[in-house]
This record gives C-alpha cells, sequence and structure tokens, in this order.
C-alpha cells in the first residue's frame, strides 16, 4: 500500500507502545538528495487530518525540488495508522510523534529538521521541541506553525461546552459535534480534555531556541485570531514572525496560502 497519493512514498510502519497500547504508525519517509545538507521538513498534521492532505503533499513537493527529506506520518486513530481515534490525547500523541522524529532521524541520517504543525499539530510541535531539547540527536532548525491550536481543550473547548455537551462528557466520556470538514462530527473525549490540560503551554514563557514562523487567517471561524497573538507573546523571547491573513480561514488551504507556507518553511529550512 503507499501512504500517500501525493507522491507515492510508500508507507512505512513503526510499533509505538507496549502490549495492549501498541499502535502501527504509517510514515512517508523521503530521504535528501546525496550530499544535501539542508534542515528536513517534518509535517505534524491537525486534529483528524491525515499525511495525503494539501499541505502535506505540497510540503513533499517542497522538500524533493530542494532535495533535502522529508517527513509525513499519522497519529493513531488518523489516516493509515492504527489504533482507535477516541483513545486519542496529545500526551499519545506526542509520544508517536516523537517516535517518528526518532525513527526518521536514524533511518534518513537527518540532523536538523523544521517542524510544520498545522492546528493542533502546532500544539504538538511546540510540546515536542520541549521534550528534545537537551536529548541529543536531532536538532530542529525552526517551526511554521499553521493556524496553531496550543491548549486548544482548555482555552477553546471547554470554556464554551453546553450544559448538554458537559453531561455527555460526565456520563458518556465523550461528546460529537457537526464539523464543515467532512461528513462525520468531531469527537471530543474526556480523556483528551483532562489529558490536555497536563500538556498546556500557555502558562509562562515558551523556549524553543528556534526561530517561529506563525501564519494564521483572520477569518478562522475554529481558532481565533487573537489566539496566535497570544501566542506569540509567550514566545517573546524567540525570533518570531506572525503573518496575518485578512480573508484566510482555518484550513489555508487556498494556492495562495500554501505559496505563503511554503515561502516561510523554505527560508527556515535553508537557514534565512
Amino acid at each position: 500500500m503507499t501512504a500517500s497519493n501525493g507522491n507515492g512514498v510508500p508507507a512505512e510502519f513503526i510499533t509505538v507502545g507496549a502490549g495492549d497500547d501498541a499502535r502501527k504508525i504509517a510514515m512517508a519517509l523521503q530521504p535528501a538528495a546525496a550530499g544535501n545538507d539542508l534542515s528536513h521538513v517534518i509535517w505534524l498534521g491537525g486534529y483528524r487530518s491525515d499525511m495525503t492532505g494539501t499541505k502535506a503533499v505540497e510540503l513533499a513537493g517542497l522538500a524533493a525540488r530542494l532535495g533535502t527529506g522529508c517527513v509525513r506520518f499519522d497519529y493513531s486513530g488518523h489516516g493509515a495508522s492504527g489504533g482507535a481515534f477516541v483513545d486519542g490525547t496529545i500526551s499519545r500523541w506526542l509520544e508517536e510523534t516523537l517516535a517518528v522524529i526518532d525513527h526518521a532521524a536514524k533511518t534518513l541520517g537527518s540532523r536538523r529538521a523544521v517542524l510544520v504543525g498545522s492546528s493542533m499539530g502546532g500544539w504538538i510541535a511546540l510540546r515536542a521541541v520541549a521534550e528534545l531539547a537537551g536529548r541529543g540527536g536531532i536538532d530542529i532548525a525552526g517551526l511554521v506553525l499553521i493556524a496553531p491550536a496550543p491548549d486548544f481543550t482548555s482555552d477553546l473547548i471547554e470554556p464554551n461546552l453546553t450544559e448538554a455537551e458537559r453531561t455527555a462528557l460526565a456520563e458518556r466520556g465523550q461528546f460529537e459535534e457537526p464539523t464543515p470538514y467532512g461528513p462525520d462530527p468531531n469527537i471530543y473525549t474526556r480523556k483528551l480534555i483532562e489529558d490536555g490540560r497536563d500538556n498546556r503551554v500557555l502558562t509562562g514563557a515558551i523556549e524553543t531556541g528556534c526561530p517561529v514562523h506563525i501564519l494564521q487567517g483572520m477569518a478562522d471561524p475554529d481558532v481565533p485570531y487573537g489566539h496566535a497573538v497570544r501566542l506569540m507573546e509567550h514566545l517573546s523571547g524567540d525570533d518570531v514572525v506572525l503573518t496575518m491573513i485578512r480573508d484566510g480561514d482555518h484550513r489555508l488551504s487556498r494556492p495562495q496560502d500554501i505559496a505563503k507556507i511554503l515561502e516561510a518553511t523554505e527560508a527556515l529550512v535553508r537557514g534565512q
């Protein structure tokens, strides 16, 4: 099977977790051209997205044009990966992210990488940088955060829960809400929300140790642009650029949006 219909990179799988918690994580690993020492690109998708989406495939294409490596993967419960979506938490998906990064560093020989995180992937990127700091191995050369949603469970979901949703969480452990991005409703579990509180990053200064470029649509109905401004304030010690796209939505998948994402990513990959 192939994990991507974008460039035909075959799927590879690693197992994360043990026993009943083991799940197979699907990855698409593009090696760099011989002698190319540019930073690799690692894609971190959003909630319920996968590595075959427009932005992920476009980034893989950028990496191919630059001759550098690219890593895409699906969290458990997403895309081609195993595991149940309702078992997902930020901690669980972060564990998988770190396992993929470690595997890619060994397999592709990459020493430096730019993390490109979309929506929830932006939150996981920030957590991953903190976990990787001082560990040795791969260095993070930069972050591109697209409509980033750090702490979205505690800051964007919990304050807006209806009584019916609170009751569903208490009695069934989850609630559903319709989404414009597909026929199936979004599912939010009590486990996800409780774990989100333990992974908050907007509680103090965020030290990434690398340049950060945030791209945010001002017409985003899911993550208000004020959330990106707040994140930038917590990143005050870093080299941070915030690009506001006045008519941009949450996906930022229009050609003009993709162009801005690729431009920001290429600059960090080249160390500019």
